[in-house]
């Protein structure tokens, strides 16, 4: 499937029944899904976030867009940040399944539309860009709402769709496609513009003029084209401007962080963290504006624990507090994980987990007189439990007095089990939608000799998932011996006893998922392939058994 996301940007943050107008619209369009709705006071700007199919987000942007025009007066707008139309800017994002090219088709497609049907000059910019120069959207916003009235006189700056014509009240909106974009806003211990800015050109890939006798006052030193010369800034891909928010009473450094990949967060943050300490200032904590993905959060987790020579093997939540911490992104107001994390808000528009149900839950609905889920389901989360305790030893070790020098050797291993337990925990629904897909084979048609072929055939390929996904489980389980058999041997000795039922749980999930392959193997009707399979079970249950009982031998020995 494919998954887009688009982040409109309307110039109301102050009214919030005009947001809930605007944003209600969204939820009137099927297949697009409203994630967050972020309005700034002082900005008097919202950033909105839309996720879904690319149709269903076009058709949600662009009533969005309309309900916006009607409720929004451009002439009647004051505001912070840079702006010029009632959506000031509508960027869509490849999330899933889709290239950036395709989602640039998808941006022109908006744009027509709007510039047609309502008359509100289009731009388009980043990679949906129908000339160079409009790539870059500080360029397109240039003069703002306040300068359109001169920008529509050059033949240059003609819209790429809608009229060449001044509309007071919209404005003009510019509408792109972009990767994932971090609005991140670093605060100071300062109310001072201009001091902010001094750090914002230290950090922003655009830098400063140069000047001559390196003074704010000096005249500009220009190059052999007649453009100023520039300072460039310490972070590449960052846009950074300084500003006052007077709701907080405070200056920030208002990042935009084009390109995570390069200039990460947490290295934006360090950096300000650098800067502000060389001009005298001091930053005390930093805002997320929308949301941000997942890794983004998980990196910074890792950057920090590293700085505190910490094992990197802790879970998600553990990570992510870390980061949240050290950031101070809970400085303005509450950071709601599960509100501003892209990946976990998604999660609650999606059907629950078996994994996401307390142990009470899922211990029932296995009891049940439903066969799924079954042995596959409890095989994956056994296995993950195994590899659970092994990484809790590594855990314990990394943290042992007089280990210190050994934290990054424990590290390793506790990363390495998060990743196997991960693994796992997904295999434990798997097991039961592979399940499933057997039982939607068996509903369909079987009428006419057609529909008994293609019925056949989707069986055939259900039951073929039905070995792989419980042979994927055995592997992965068996992989937990390495961990356990590490630990036992070289971990903290008070835990020798955890890594050996890590062990006897590895054993256990190997063992079920080795049922449940030769029992699938049963139906296939290719008995070649399945006599693959089964060896394939066989042997790496040999192995599991024999990796076991050296676990176990280690663990009596130091008992």
């Amino acid at each position: 499937m494919q998954i887009i996301e688009c982040v409109p940007n309307i110039s109301e943050g102050r009214n919030p029944e005009v947001i809930k107008q605007i944003t209600d619209v969204v939820e009137t369009v099927k297949g697009a899904k409203l994630l967050d709705v972020d309005p700034g006071a002082a900005t008097n700007r919202t950033v909105i976030t839309i996720v879904g199919e690319p149709q269903s987000v076009i058709v949600s942007a662009f009533e969005l867009i309309k309900k916006a025009s009607e409720l929004i007066d451009m002439s009647q707008h004051t505001g912070e940040h840079p702006r010029m139309g009632a959506t000031d800017v509508c960027p869509l994002i490849p999330i899933s399944g889709i290239s950036m090219e395709e989602t640039a088709q998808w941006a022109v497609k908006l744009a027509k539309r709007v510039g047609e049907e309502l008359n509100i000059p289009i731009y388009l910019y980043e990679n949906a860009a129908q000339k160079a120069d409009r790539k870059n959207l500080a360029t397109v916003r240039a003069g703002e709402y306040e300068g359109l009235k001169d920008k529509f006189k050059d033949p240059n700056w003609k819209p790429d769709y809608g009229p060449a014509s001044f509309n007071a009240k919209a404005g003009a909106t510019a509408i792109g496609a972009r990767d994932f974009l971090i609005a991140y806003n670093v605060n100071l211990n300062t109310t001072s513009v201009r001091r902010a800015n001094s750090i914002a050109f230290d950090l922003r890939e655009n830098g400063r003029i140069k000047r001559e006798g390196n003074k704010l006052n000096g005249k500009p030193i220009m190059d052999a084209n007649g453009e100023p010369e520039r300072v460039p800034g310490l972070l590449k891909s960052v846009k950074a401007i300084g500003w006052f928010i007077e709701e907080y009473g405070v200056a920030q450094i208002s990042m935009n962080l084009n390109d995570i990949k390069v200039t990460p967060m947490h290295v934006a943050f360090d950096k300000t963290v650098e800067r502000a300490a060389a001009r005298g200032m001091r930053v005390t904590g930093s805002e997320l504006v929308g949301l941000v993905p997942l890794k983004a959060m998980l990196d910074a987790g890792d950057y920090f624990l590293k700085k505190q020579e910490r094992s990197l093997g802790i879970d998600d939540a553990e990570k992510i507090k870390i980061a949240i911490k050290s950031m101070g992104l809970d400085e303005l107001g509450t950071f709601d994980p599960k509100k501003k994390i892209i990946e976990y808000v998604m999660r609650d528009h999606m059907p629950l987990r078996l994994v996401d149900k307390d142990l009470v839950t899922f211990a029932n609905e296995t009891a049940g007189e439903s066969p799924a889920p079954g042995g596959g389901s409890i095989s994956a989360y056994v296995g993950s439990l195994g590899a659970s305790l092994g990484t809790m030893v590594a855990n314990l070790s990394s943290h042992k007095r007089g280990w210190d020098d050994r934290w990054e050797e424990f590290s390793h291993w506790a990363v390495k089990g998060q990743a196997l337990k991960d693994e796992l925990l997904f295999l434990v629904d798997e097991d039961t939608n592979a399940f499933n897909k057997i039982i939607d084979a068996v509903r369909m048609a079987k009428g006419t000799d057609a529909e008994k072929q293609a019925r056949n055939e989707a069986m055939q390929q259900a039951t073929i998932y039905a070995i792989e996904v419980p042979l994927r489980t055995l592997k992965k389980s068996y992989e937990c011996f390495e961990l356990c058999k590490a630990m036992a041997e070289h971990g903290n000795p008070n835990s020798v006893s955890d890594a050996a039922v890590g062990a006897l749980c590895a054993r256990a999930a190997v063992y079920g998922a080795n049922l449940n392959v030769r029992i699938n193997c049963k139906d296939l009707e290719d008995k070649t392939l399945a006599k693959q399979f089964v060896d394939e079970a066989n042997d790496v249950l040999q192995k599991a058994m024999d990796a076991e009982k050296a676990v176990i031998a280690i663990a009596e020995s130091k008992l």
